[in-house]
This record gives C-alpha cells, structure tokens and sequence, in this order.
C-alpha cells in the first residue's frame, strides 16, 4: 500500500538557547502540533512567500491529489494525451495563520524542481521532469493570483537541479540529471536570453573530473553565494569556488572526509549565518555539510543487498580562506534526507530524515524522529542537543520551513508574544540605518540585542536552497528603538524579501518581512 503524507504539523521551539550569555537558558525541548490534517498536495517542495502563504507542489504525473482544481472544469491538460484532462490540483497556497488551503494550477511537471524568490517576492519555480524539465514558472503573492508559465525556456534540462540568487536578484541554476552545465536566469520574467555554460565537474567521474559516480550522488548539489560575489559549488564529495562574471573555476576545495552528501545519498547543508559588525570588518562565510551515506549505497540498494546506515558527521569549511579545510563533528544520530534549517536565533534546526538507506521512494527505513538543535557558536561538543521527538515519519520528498512566528512548517505553533514588533522600517537600502521598534518588558542595553535576516529558503530532497542568514549587531537601542545597518551589498543579502527577527537573549520576536534593495 502506498502511503502519501499530506498532513502539516508545527514545531514550537520557544528556542533552546545554547548560545553562550546572554542568551537566556531554557530546558524546553519543543512541542508537536498538527496544524492541519490534510492539505491537499503531498509537500514535495515548499516556498514561503511575503504574505506569509507557503506554496507547496508535488508532481503533475503520479495520480491523483485530494484537493480539486476551482472552479469545477479548471483542468489540466495532461502533455501528449490529448483526449484526457487532469481536474486534480498538485499545488496549493497554504494560509500558515489560518490553515487554509487554496489549489492552485500548474501545467507542466513539477517532479524535483528547484525554485525561489524573486526579488518583489514572487516564486520562481525551475525544471523538473518530462515536459517540465525546460519550464520555468512565476507565482505572484497577490489574492487569487495563480502561476504563469513558459514551457521549453531553459537551455539545459534541469531535473534534480540546485538554483541561487546572485547580488543582482537574478538566479543561477546548476545542474540536473545528466545535465553537466549551469545557466543564468532573470530576476523577474519568463523571457529572456538564454545563457548556458559546459561545468565538467558535474559531469562524470571515471575521468579524474568530475562528481558524478555509476551513483550519480550530486543532484541537487549545493550552491551558495558568498560574500565576495564568488559561488561556492559542492556535488558528492568535493567542492570548487566559481567567478561568475568570468565563469572560470578560481580553485577547488579538499573533499570532505567520509561518504557521498548529495541525491541520492542525501545529506544537509546550509552556509551558516553571517556575522555582520559596525566596525567593517570583512564578513567571514562558512559552509556546513551533514550527513548522507556511502558512495555505493544505491548500488547496494539495486542489488537488493540491504540499506547501509546513513552518516553522522557534519563538516565545516570556510571556502574563502586559501588554506581551508574540513573541521569534521559527530551528529547526535544518523541522517539522510535530513533537512537543515536556519533559525531566528542564529542557531539551526536538524530534523526529518532516515537513519538507514538513500533518497528515493522506498529505499530507507529506520525513521529519525528527533529533531536536533544545532548551536554553531559553541565550542565542539557542545553545539548539538537532542529534542522532542515526533511520532509522524518524514522521509522521501518531505520538507520544511521557518514561519516568521519563528515556529516550523511541519512543527508545532508558538506566539512567542514576549515582544512584538510595532512601527519599523520595512524597506532596507544596502548600507544604509534603519530603525526597528520593539515592546520589551525588561530593561535591555544593545548588547543584549541582536536582528537575523533571514531568506526564506525553497526546499525540497533535504536541500533548502538560497537559505541564507545575516547576523546584524544593534548600532543603539533607545526608548524601544533599535538602529542597524543593513548588509553592504547584494554580496552579503542579495536583493528582495527577508524575515527580520530581533532576539533577545537568545529567544527570537515575530519576524517582519522587510525588502532589501539599491
């Protein structure tokens, strides 16, 4: 019997601070509440928008959703069936306030496509499979707005591909199933001049070149932008920093110790929040890497010769150092198919996964139901602690999201209503102040204040892509007002929407949206 999850939970993390002090500490470990039973769509991937409505889509091809196209006779054309329509809606607009959910049509095959926002806040969904591997898609976040689409845009076929927002609000995408190349998308449009550009390294392996083994094990690799406009690239087990404006490979990093991190060996990934001063100094990036499984897991797998247990280690590098390396860690539990989520506190949630197998329908067993709290900033370890378990699996094509309330998508509810934000400037220009007003019911000084920029991330297969996270110290705080900076560059926060949160001792405010721009 195949079983598809369509039901939504909150996870409540009123934070377990494990940052040094000031942060306030707290034993509370979490608490599971289903939001809603049943939203419609199995959430392959999701996105959530500026109006605080995440988009969440599953394939176009394998069946039936339990939620109807609106009005009755909106359907589908199902691709080379002419004779047949499709009525059944595999995405929809989820409310995350109200637990309302609203169809939405999409035409071409979605199936492990990449996405994310547009620098007005609209979803900008890539690829996927079938007649879906060239389309790109835009969903405005209007009332009753739904996607427009483009069929056949893209250069390359992207199924299993990584996108990234430049500095100019533009999108990067790499790869994808067989598709050794990466090309340049624009900021906000469904036309545009194609450009595509051969990578070897994503290409095949048996030469010395290249990532992808008889496995694959580098879909879906892992891409970010870092803070001096350069692109960190890692598929498998390797990793190389790219110039874009020369699209030339400045140089390739150590592998990473241990197994195969990407589909279908499975593994997390996030660069880890950037820490901003007043002084100017230069804004260090690393990037963190857990989880996953051997190199020949797949094969195993075919063979019908068992699953292999996943990793436990995490690795972390700063790519722009000339001398980087891979200080390595060991996880509480094993993970593949994990996801890692940045949180307001600067801190990261690790959860969903399995303890045993690969990425890929039926492939793993032993679900891990506990999520885990990830401290950066603590000395080695420290930084992991364990927290309340779920008794739902979340296992192939599961997801997540960081709501603006702080809670997660998939977890629980909390207000956190300890302070709320009031008048504040929601409109940032790159170095420029800007002023955040607060209601606290203690006395604080600025050094018990921080704000985190978070960019919501798309996330699919274990991989939140343009997740990204700023740390920003507090200029002054006065009568309830805080003043900051806002991040220099699109270097450091590429332009369009952001979740602003100001945490007090290490337990976050609702989070505002706010737009960063020129």
């Amino acid at each position: 019997m195949a079983i598809s999850l369509k039901s939504l939970l909150f996870l409540s993390l009123l934070f377990v601070s494990g940052s040094a002090a000031p942060d306030f500490q707290t034993n509370y470990l979490g608490e599971w509440k289903i939001h809603n039973p049943n939203a419609g769509v199995e959430a392959m991937h999701i996105q959530l928008l500026p109006n605080n409505k995440a988009i969440m889509f599953d394939s176009t091809n394998l069946g039936p959703s339990s939620i109807q196209l609106q009005p009755p006779g909106n359907c589908r054309p199902i691709p080379d069936r002419p004779d047949l329509v499709d009525c059944w809606a595999h995405a929809v607009e989820y409310d995350v306030e109200t637990a309302k959910v609203r169809p939405l049509k999409v035409l071409s095959n979605t199936w492990c496509s990449a996405g994310g926002l547009t620098i007005d806040g609209s979803l900008m969904s890539v690829g996927g499979n079938d007649e879906g591997n060239r389309s790109i898609r835009i969903l405005k976040p209007c009332p009753g707005c739904d996607f427009e689409e483009r069929i056949n845009a893209l250069a390359g076929a992207r199924w299993y591909s990584s996108q990234e927002k430049l500095e100019d609000g533009s999108f990067i995408i790499f790869g994808g199933r067989r598709e050794f190349t990466y090309e340049y998308l624009p900021i906000n449009s469904l036309t545009f001049t194609r450009r595509r550009v051969n990578l070897p390294f994503l290409g095949p392996s048996f030469d010395g070149v290249g990532t992808t083994d008889i496995q694959e094990n580098n879909l879906y690799p892992f891409v970010h932008l870092l803070p001096d406009g350069t692109i960190f690239l890692f598929a498998n087990r390797r990793s190389i920093i790219i110039d874009t404006k020369t699209d030339t490979i400045v140089r390739e990093l150590p592998r990473i110790p241990g197994g195969a991190r990407n589909q279908p060996a499975t593994g997390m990934n996030a660069l880890l929040p950037l820490k901003i001063s007043n002084d100017g100094a230069p804004v260090q990036a690393e990037v963190i890497v857990c989880g996953g499984t051997k190199p020949d897991a797949a094969d195993t797998v075919a063979a019908g010769k068992g699953l292999w247990p996943a990793l436990t280690d995490c690795g972390r590098i700063f790519p722009m150092n000339p001398d980087a390396n891979w200080a390595m860690e060991i996880m509480p539990s094993r993970r593949v198919m994990g996801d890692f989520l940045l949180l307001p506190t600067a801190q990261a949630l690790i959860l969903n996964g399995a303890m045993e197998g690969i990425s890929g329908w039926y492939n793993a067993r032993s679900p891990n139901y506990t999520p885990v709290l990830y401290s950066p900033d603590l000395p080695p370890k420290h930084r992991f602690q364990s927290l309340t378990p779920t008794d739902i699996a979340r296992m192939y094509h599961s997801s997540s999201a960081v709501l603006a309330d702080g809670t997660v998508l998939v977890a629980g509810s909390n207000s956190n209503r300890k302070y709320v934000f009031s008048t504040s400037d929601k409109i940032l220009s790159y170095g420029g102040q800007f002023r955040v007003e607060i209601h606290l019911e203690e006395a604080a000084g600025a050094e018990d204040l921080k704000l985190t920029l978070l960019h919501p991330p798309f996330t699919t297969h274990g991989y939140s892509q343009s997740q990204r996270m700023l740390v920003l110290e507090p200029v002054s705080y006065v009568n309830g007002v805080i003043t900051a900076v806002a991040p220099a560059s699109g270097k450091l926060a590429p332009p369009g929407y952001f979740i602003l949160y100001v945490v007090h001792r290490g337990v976050p405010s609702r989070g505002m949206w706010v737009q960063i721009h020129e």
